[in-house]
């Protein structure tokens, strides 16, 4: 192992979280170019050794983290995994701030047609979204958007790789609104 591998990991390790490839050029002080070449070569190695460590992206960022294979005996000393349970509502929830983003509570409230706060606040709790900034109109309501923490939890790199619907499922699910709507209203 180099010392440019060296201080990678040494950075990513204690860091704890991802770190923007710019931050880990500037430690090196070699091209973000270089410095992510050097990242591919370590991950390389790791799977090639057969690591219990892997070292991920996450939208233009890296972190060193446990490869899943190794969840199991994390578990046996762990004994009591910190796991969310994610119900229908909180998965509703998070799906409509992750495509709608940046997004109000009164706008997630608008899709789902009930009172969202509570779904809002777990998530938050769970570390899956995050208050990302305010909207610039009276009042001045709170945006949320997903966190890094999602993005590890459903394995994709950025917002951008979350599987699009296509259309007829569009439709599909237009059709089931409106009939759910004329139930309610016959109610």
């Amino acid at each position: 192992m180099d010392q440019n591998e060296a201080i990678i990991e040494a950075v990513l390790f204690t860091m704890g979280e991802s770190v923007p490839l710019e931050k880990l050029a500037d430690v090196l002080e070699i091209t973000p170019e270089e410095t992510k070449n050097i990242i591919r070569q370590m991950t390389a190695s790791y799977e090639k050794e057969n690591r219990g460590i892997q070292i991920i992206e996450l939208d233009g960022a890296f972190q060193m983290c446990t490869k899943k294979e190794m969840y199991e005996p994390l578990i046996k000393i762990a004994r009591q995994p910190k796991k969310q349970a994610l119900t229908d509502v909180l998965l509703e929830t998070l799906s409509i701030i992750a495509y709608k983003q940046p997004v109000t509570r009164m706008e997630i409230e608008k899709i789902r047609g009930v009172s969202s706060g509570h779904a809002v606040n777990k998530l938050v709790e769970y570390n899956l979204v995050c208050e990302v900034g305010r909207l610039d109109v009276p009042g001045r309501p709170l945006l949320f958007g997903t966190t890094e923490e999602f993005l590890r939890s459903f394995g994709v790199n950025s917002i951008e790789e979350l599987p699009q619907p296509q259309p007829e499922q569009v439709e599909e699910f237009r059709h089931e609104a409106e009939a759910e709507l004329e139930i309610k209203m016959k109610v």
